[in-house]
């Protein structure tokens, strides 16, 4: 851990803390000043601190290992499972949340850019007007491709550039008319008007409600919906209550329920940067292996999120989308299910997504290694061999 002389200015600047370590009962104490570790020295039981991280020593071991096991390299991951607790001021640690990642981080080679060349992407983008729930929308939706409708649906907080690899793969869209919306509030979809006398909160049937309307309006009949993490999750819902309307659905990072194991306070406060906390936030669930420039492209969808958005999509994958109950009634000969999720994910686990496809009769789950919570923009080309054979299975279906 490159803790002893770190220095980061830009994502520490003005944190000036002490900080105790406790590695599984090993106790060292450094000093921050303006985001540069200035001291780093043991400590003793009673030696002062602003902000205490207390791993277990089995939590230590697994965190410090070079690589850590899948689902062990991050610090929001430990505190799900109780390897590491946060004392003191909390509020602190989350303001600074990216820079207590990076400080902890294990540091990598600058990857090697790829050849540039200038033109366009394979990719029309426009605004669409529409009416959900009785109030005008401006959506902006990206589109590529031909053919079978394929509807793509992004992560809680991001938006539709998440979706850029596929909108680019002549294999997908050879065969698929591709159209990715940023969801309202989302992206270049502004909030409807008298968004300011309200909070933003994400519900269960206002997303199936937008994911249907949307097609029906673009004339897109029977198309397959693909979903990731919340969008993984309300293709379930889709499924069981509106199967003949589609040709199947793919889950992404899906399952029906996750145990609630994060306070969401923190996403949307005032003293703490909104952009900065949510994109330090999901880092973690991104795969270690992911090339940088896809990780921090990810990321920066995050760092824009309006704000509250993320935390009011979290309403529906934390507190009001629990769909277990709905999954028997899934009829997989009139609407198949395909679940894929990354084995790096300590959101939406391997055996959660396992867990949902053992509830539906006929479902196909499978676990990517070397993936994490955003496969579609965090490593493409390893989702790619995974995702195109489901495409073209549901393809033939007609």
């Amino acid at each position: 851990m490159p803790l002893s002389g770190f220095s980061n200015a830009r994502l520490g600047r003005d944190l000036d803390a002490v900080v105790l370590l406790d590695a599984g009962g090993a106790l060292t104490r450094f000093t921050v000043r303006d985001g540069m570790v200035v001291a780093f020295e043991p400590a003793g039981v009673m030696a002062r601190y602003d902000i205490a991280l207390r791993f277990t020593a089995e939590g230590w071991e697994k965190f410090s290992a070079d690589p850590p096991p899948p689902r062990w390299g991050d610090l929001l991951a430990l505190r799900r499972y109780g390897a590491v607790t946060i004392e003191g001021d909390t509020r602190l640690f989350f303001a600074y949340l990216p820079w207590f990642k990076a400080a902890f981080a294990a540091p990598r080679a600058p990857a090697a850019l790829p050849a540039f060349e200038p033109g366009y992407d394979a990719v029309t983008g426009r605004y669409f007007h529409m009416e959900l729930e009785g109030r005008p929308h401006r959506v902006f939706i990206e589109e590529a491709g031909a053919g079978i409708p394929l509807l793509l649906l992004h992560t809680a907080g991001s938006d539709a550039r998440q979706w850029r690899h596929v909108l680019n793969d002549p294999a997908v869209t050879s065969r698929f008319r591709c159209i990715a919306p940023d969801m309202p509030w989302h992206g270049k979809s502004s909030p409807p008007p008298g968004w300011e006398r309200e909070e933003y909160r994400l519900t269960t049937a206002a997303y199936t409600g937008f994911a249907l309307s949307l097609c029906a309006a673009l004339g897109a009949e029977r198309p397959v919906v693909m979903g990731c993490s919340i969008g993984g999750r309300i293709v379930l819902n889709l499924a069981a209550r509106h199967a003949g309307e589609l040709r199947g659905v793919i889950g992404l990072q899906g399952s029906a329920f996750v145990h609630p194991y994060y306070d969401t306070t923190m996403l949307h406060h005032p003293q703490v940067h909104g952009g900065e906390v949510c994109a330090a936030a999901v880092s973690g669930l991104i795969a270690p292996t992911a090339p940088e420039a896809d990780r921090h492209e990810t990321l920066w969808h995050y760092m824009q999120g309006g704000p509250g958005v993320f935390r009011g999509d979290l309403h529906f994958y934390k507190e009001e989308g629990d769909l277990r109950p709905l999954l028997a009634r899934i009829d997989t000969t009139r609407c198949p299910v395909h679940l894929l999720t990354g084995e790096h994910d300590y959101s939406c686990r391997p055996e959660d997504t396992l867990a949902t496809a053992a509830a539906i009769p006929g479902a196909v789950a499978k676990i990517m290694e070397g993936l994490g919570h955003f496969p579609m923009s965090e490593d493409y080309g390893a989702l790619r061999p995974h995702l195109l054979p489901v495409l073209e299975a549901l393809a033939e279906r007609g």
